[in-house]
């Protein structure tokens, strides 16, 4: 792929793997708080949030990546994220920097348990780590 030197990410954490979406997917990063349950939804749909009088669905990266749930931490954060015109909430163990990649290589068809078609690439970070870039229509529509 194309080197990305403009584009920026937020990078962060789930369990002890490093993931990125775009920054320009990104509406806000909120701390977490109550999230209200709803019945009969897919296992990694946790429930709504109440942002400021907008009711916002939020899923857990844990569940959809087959992942143990884990207690929520003073660093667990929710990543409110712009999708087709809607406001999607999604919880990250902890959010890491904002940074860009000087390669993006495309995926594999599978990293760990997760499915390559979640990922638009993996990103070269300045330390040399490898950080999965998360490709929002695929995560959060996964079952459709």
């Amino acid at each position: 792929m194309q080197s990305t030197d403009q584009e920026q990410y937020i990078e962060f954490c789930v369990d002890s793997e490093n993931y990125a979406i775009t920054i320009s997917e990104i509406h806000e990063i909120i701390k977490m708080q109550a999230i209200t349950d709803i019945p009969n939804s897919y296992p990694y749909v946790q429930g709504v949030i109440n942002l400021r009088g907008k009711i916002v669905p939020v899923i857990s990266l844990r569940s959809l990546f087959m992942l143990e749930p884990d207690e929520f931490t003073k660093a667990t954060r929710i990543v409110v994220a712009n999708h087709k015109e809607e406001a999607v909430g999604i919880i990250v163990d902890k959010v890491s920097k904002v940074t860009t990649f000087s390669d993006i290589q495309p995926p594999p068809d599978k990293i760990a348990q997760v499915s390559g078609s979640l990922f638009t690439g993996i990103g070269l970070a300045s330390d040399g780590s490898l950080v999965g870039i998360l490709k929002l229509d695929e995560v959060l529509l996964g079952d459709s």
